[in-house]
């Protein structure tokens, strides 16, 4: 991972993590509130239920005059104070050396027994229980979601990842694709000073290396969305196919490619410079592709617009990927893998089905199907 890839990837976790913590946090401080208050509501009513049961007791024992026996009840302890020891005592539930204390003056001094004190620890024992558990719980979740966050943030930043290796050579595709055409001008922009005359040659080299840097220009403009919308027009294509086969001419030239058309006047709505656009990209990617001295078709009627190559091809199993961004065909000829990309989104926006035929060492064709019917 790169630099910037770290800072997203460490914010995503350090986010999910803070955030994460702060929820388990929470649910263990509500969950340890609630069995809190569940326990010490309990303990309150087992001490009031053994006073009572004590209480009853000595009651029975006075009113029926039998000795009086009292139970042992287990995690629990009680004493019986007399009326004339309970000046000290108020009947009340108190917390006092580690114990939960209930008095109470259910006896009404019988027996001469003004209070029954019952006692426990069971409490806090229970309590301390609760907190090593919920302590426990609430680490084995933490864990569990530190584990989960670099699960997540691994599969969150995967496609991140994989963006900006395609960006990173998106940029060094673009950087090698303008070093051609702009060498390529340097050179014969000094050989034409140095030679102080006109040479068909160099004018050639700087009018092809122009177009180049042209043609790369406005397929970055297009990737541009904050673009200005232009208005669709009825566009003869006709007029287009026949103004980009003269555009591309001079390169055509010198890699000895024949430009064979056969086409009809149609006419189809849309933004001229889409059309030149999606026309430009189709035809220089034909050329690219094209060893010298073959031959490209292009067909044109109402219902479609075909061009057919004699070029390396492209292999069966990256068909399907060859309209995705920054997807080249071959790594034989130079690009940065945008012009199919152009192209498809500019057949979607108006309506046009594109398929494509290939065989590698035969050529390629692309197909467009302007009619919507035939689509």
């Amino acid at each position: 991972m790169n630099e910037l890839e770290k800072k997203a990837f460490y914010s995503f976790v350090s986010l999910y993590l803070v955030s994460s913590f702060l929820f388990v946090l929470l649910s263990g401080y509500w969950y340890y509130s609630a069995q809190k208050n569940s326990l010490e509501n309990t303990t309150y009513y087992k001490l009031n239920h053994i006073a009572d049961k004590l209480s009853g007791l000595i009651i029975n024992a006075q009113m029926k005059g039998k000795t009086l026996h009292l139970p042992n009840e287990k995690g629990f302890e009680y004493s019986l104070i007399g009326a004339d020891e309970a000046t000290r005592l108020q009947p009340g539930y108190y917390e006092k050396n580690g114990y939960k204390v209930l008095v109470s003056d259910t006896p009404q001094e019988h027996l001469n027994i003004k209070y029954v004190v019952v006692k426990t620890d069971e409490y806090f024992q229970k309590l301390h229980e609760l907190q090593k558990n919920v302590l426990m719980v609430m680490g084995t979740g933490f864990v569990f979601i530190v584990i989960i966050s670099f699960i997540l943030a691994k599969l969150f930043m995967k496609p991140v990842h994989q963006r900006m290796e395609q960006i990173e050579s998106f940029i060094q595709d673009v950087s090698h694709e303008l070093n051609t055409p702009i060498t390529a001008l340097k050179m014969s922009a000094s050989r034409a000073i140095k030679k102080q005359v006109y040479d068909k040659k160099i004018l050639t080299n700087i009018s092809i290396s122009t177009k180049q840097l042209e043609s790369i220009y406005k397929s970055l403009t297009f990737l541009n969305f904050k673009q200005k919308q232009q208005e669709a027009e009825d566009v003869n294509l006709k007029n287009i196919v026949l103004q980009t086969v003269s555009y591309y001419s001079e390169l055509t030239d010198a890699k000895q490619i024949e430009i064979q058309t056969q086409l009809d006047d149609v006419s189809f709505y849309i933004v001229p410079s889409r059309a030149e656009l999606l026309l430009s990209n189709l035809l220089s990617n034909a050329i690219k592709y094209s060893m010298p001295q073959t031959t490209i078709k292009i067909k044109l009627d109402k219902n479609s617009l075909s061009i057919e190559d004699e070029g390396v091809g492209i292999e069966a199993k990256k068909l399907d990927e060859i309209f995705e961004m920054y997807k080249r065909e071959s790594d034989i000829a130079g690009g940065f893998g945008v012009g199919l990309s152009i192209v498809k989104q500019i057949c979607d926006e108006y309506g046009i089905k594109i398929t494509v035929e290939s065989l590698q060492g035969k050529g390629t064709t692309f197909h467009l199907f302007l009619d919507k019917k035939e689509a």
